[in-house]
């Protein structure tokens, strides 16, 4: 009886695994095709600038390459996948298509065999987010980003060097990963493990890009993010978004055709924006410090490790003056890990990334016509938005710095317990 009993409840998971992964499916497919039918064309990017940039490369324009570009060198490599997928000649269904399949492998990845709880609800939380955040999350190179830093986190704890490696393949694509990695470097000691396939990785990159002649490209991307302007949907712009809506002398919200984006303008917004960038490094530099530090006093790395993940993403979108709705996305995987390893901490912040994440549909693109113009309900939407992200910001913040010492020891850097299955 007990072996049929054990036999029965295997059966029973790998049901609700395989419901997982169809529901997951499922709800991916419904926000592709929510893409074709909300206002304000949310796939817009994949149309309009995905593809006329990969096609450039036929021309011998490779962006990154021979050209500067706004996004790290590897980004070109996803937006070139939609031709490979052989039969499907619309370059946005082809777009869709990739991006539901990386998506979905990840996600079968994180099912597993369904026995676990935690990674059951680490999915169903993805799925959430997914139906929450909308288009904008599936159709921008920030989806790309998302599997892959989640089947990292999936790894993080037992094979350190291929989570690296992974993550830093994200950062070449979009560099909100390197707030995770710098994370797994402040907590863990096999730091070598993490440093040399990063090193190895980035190197790599770096010679192809050389040797293809694009060494004076290679880091243009930085250059390019530093000249930006404060984006409306930034946290930082609210201030300048209220004094638009009331209509201020000198506030407004202008179109900077060069980098296909709505910015504020007003006293002191050129100042703000020169100002982000060195207060995110700052931050993040004293989040990883605090981090090392506690865990060194005796802090469990375990109960370290997500919440700082989180932290330091939600420092690169609330310090952020880009601000644009898809980098809601980047939520996932450090939010997927921390409900791996501590669920009952992590819920509260998995549930108020949900709400972030609709909110920010809601913004775009259902009320975006409203942001252009600074219509006060609108902007309303877009504070609440914001006022979620800072509060989840500070709130786990002050969860970092509450953490117990666990017995007034240095915490050990390897356990038998297996952190991916914590509950």
């Amino acid at each position: 009886m007990s072996g049929l009993s054990v036999r029965g409840r295997d059966r029973f998971a790998l049901t609700q695994a395989i419901g997982l992964v169809l529901v997951f499916i499922a709800a991916v497919v419904l926000v592709l095709w929510l893409g074709w039918v909300l206002p304000n064309q949310p796939m817009g990017d994949v149309p309009n600038v995905y593809r006329p940039w990969s096609a450039a490369v036929a021309s011998g324009q490779v962006m990154g390459v021979t050209e500067k570009w706004v996004y790290p060198p590897l980004a070109l490599l996803p937006m070139l996948a939609p031709y490979l997928l052989f039969g499907i000649s619309d370059y946005i269904v082809a777009w869709g298509v990739f991006i539901a399949i990386i998506s979905t492998i990840a996600f079968v990845l994180l099912v597993g065999d369904g026995r676990s709880r935690a990674r059951r609800g680490a999915a169903m939380f993805w799925i959430a987010f997914v139906l929450a955040c909308g288009p904008v999350g599936l159709y921008r190179i920030d989806a790309v980003t998302v599997p892959i830093a989640v089947v990292a986190v999936l790894w993080l704890a037992r094979r350190p060097a291929v989570a690296s490696a992974l993550l830093t393949i994200g950062v070449w694509i979009k560099i909100w990963p390197a707030a995770m990695l710098l994370a797994a470097l402040a907590v863990l000691r096999r730091k070598w493990a993490l440093i040399v396939p990063a090193v190895g990785v980035s190197a790599l990159v770096c010679l192809i890009v050389v040797m293809l002649g694009g060494a004076g490209n290679l880091f243009g991307f930085l250059g390019e993010q530093s000249d930006r302007g404060l984006q409306a949907e930034a946290p930082i712009s609210t201030p300048y978004m209220w004094a638009a809506a009331l209509r201020i002398p000198g506030a407004g919200v202008v179109y900077n055709a060069d980098i296909v984006t709505f910015q504020v303008t007003g006293v002191g917004a050129d100042f703000f924006a020169w100002l982000m960038t060195p207060l995110l490094i700052v931050l993040s530099v004293v989040l990883a410090g605090l981090a090392f530090l506690r865990v060194r006093a005796g802090v469990d790395w375990r109960r370290m490790l997500p919440p700082l993940s989180f932290a330091l993403v939600l420092s690169f979108i609330v310090l952020n003056k880009v601000g644009s709705p898809q980098f809601q996305v980047w939520l996932v995987a450090p939010l997927v890990l921390w409900l791996l390893w501590e669920r009952r901490a992590a819920t509260r912040y998995a549930i108020g990334a949900v709400i972030a994440a609709a909110l920010t549909q809601v913004v775009y693109p259902i009320m975006y016509d409203g942001i252009m113009v600074a219509r006060p309900l609108a902007v309303l939407v877009l504070s609440a938005r914001n006022i979620v992200l800072i509060a989840l910001l500070v709130g786990v913040i002050v969860h970092i710095v509450r953490l117990p010492v666990v017995g007034g020891v240095r915490a050990p850097h390897r356990s038998s317990v297996d952190t991916q299955e914590l509950k």
